[in-house]
């Protein structure tokens, strides 16, 4: 069984947090009473330890031998005793939870790097506390005073721009760490895929199938991510000898709607490629619409591709080509980069930039220059 609870919790700032819950609520039986809680001593002497052996096993287990922890989990069992952080952070005189703060808790990417994110905080005692920003700035001013309550004892930023308002703010943000998104304007240590590289990786193989003529869909001045994938993009047709056609670079939000509209703008201006490279999966699936409402065959007319391998991806007719980002590994190097940070003061890294992986799937094919 999980020896430290899951305290991922969702919260607004203008509600008192919940109060954490073990995951399993299903009665248990306890051993040392049925109506009294379970108490690290009951812990430590069904297990013949030490209370402090009782507290590494659950917060630092990497520091117990194998045959203690086994002990121990089993008097956790059979106890039915759970920890509780709040409490334990009111006794240590700080707090032991890490605040994510996220733009949006819906996008596809976000689940799978939190379950990275809270794996490796509670395996070293953290739990872990969610901000919804939903792109409001006044929702990040109010996480910044939460922060400044020293209520978490670090960040980590989903949202690629530090909270509105921290300039102002007189104590200095705690340890952060951004992850998915790298910050534009923070300086703060960065844990997510390599962009260029993945990038780089689709056009090489549009370029492998023939393709000349190939639109950048999702151009940023203001993501990093994103302008990072266009570099990866001039780079490969650099390399082919292929000179940069400007009309079919279009700016995009990373939305099914910027895709969409793209398709629209090449054809109001006559000027259609052969191949879509999109700057994410949503960008790609919007661009799949656009063209399927006209009437075209993907990937017989036009081949596609995305960046990011959401579940969308492999349902999509025809399944979509892409880049995938190793998001679960992305969590979990991102959250000990901040415990390192919690630790030592210091990044052993500023940047740490895990390898992509291309999937093939059905939406890129040689160019139809005949039909065309």
């Amino acid at each position: 069984m999980d020896i430290v609870q899951n305290f991922a919790v969702t919260f607004d700032l203008h509600v008192s947090l919940c109060s954490l819950q073990p995951r399993d609520e299903t009665p248990r039986q306890s051993a040392v009473s049925n109506s009294t809680p379970a108490t690290i001593e009951d812990v430590a002497r069904i297990a013949n330890v030490s209370i402090a052996t009782v507290s590494r096993a659950i917060h630092t287990p990497e520091k117990v031998a194998n045959s203690t922890r086994l002990k121990v989990n089993q008097a956790i069992a059979v106890t039915g005793y759970t920890t509780n952080a709040m409490a334990r952070s009111l006794r240590l005189g700080r707090s032991n939870m890490i605040l994510v703060v996220a733009p949006d808790i819906g996008d596809p990417n976000f689940s799978n790097i939190l379950i990275g994110l809270e794996n490796e905080a509670r395996s070293h005692g953290y739990g872990v506390l969610i901000g919804h920003t939903q792109n409001d700035a006044q929702r990040g001013l109010e996480y910044l005073k939460f922060l400044n309550s020293n209520q978490a004892a670090g960040l980590i930023l989903f949202t690629g721009i530090l909270p509105f308002g921290h300039q102002t703010m007189t104590a200095r943000l705690p340890p952060s760490v951004g992850v998915f998104e790298p910050v534009f304007n923070g300086g703060i240590p960065y844990v997510g895929v390599d962009d260029i590289a993945g990038a780089r990786k689709a056009v090489d193989l549009l370029i492998a199938e023939g393709h000349r003529k190939i639109a950048f869909i999702g151009d940023s001045r203001t993501r990093l991510a994103y302008s990072r994938r266009r570099v990866g993009y001039e780079t490969g047709m650099d390399a082919a000898g292929i000179g940069h056609d400007l009309r079919i670079v279009l700016d995009g939000d990373g939305t099914i709607e910027s895709g969409r509209l793209a398709v629209e703008q090449l054809f109001m201006r006559d000027t259609l490629p052969t191949a879509f490279m999109c700057v994410n999966d949503q960008t790609a699936i919007g661009v799949m619409i656009a063209l399927k409402a006209r009437g075209y065959d993907i990937p017989e007319d036009f081949s596609v591709t995305g960046f990011d391998d959401v579940p969308q991806a492999v349902f999509m007719t025809p399944s979509l080509t892409t880049i995938r980002q190793p998001r679960t590994a992305i969590g979990k190097h991102a959250m000990a980069l901040l415990l390192e940070l919690l630790s030592n003061g210091e990044p052993p890294e500023t940047e740490i930039l895990l390898r992509p992986d291309l999937v093939v799937r059905n939406s890129v094919a040689p160019p139809a220059r005949g039909r065309r």
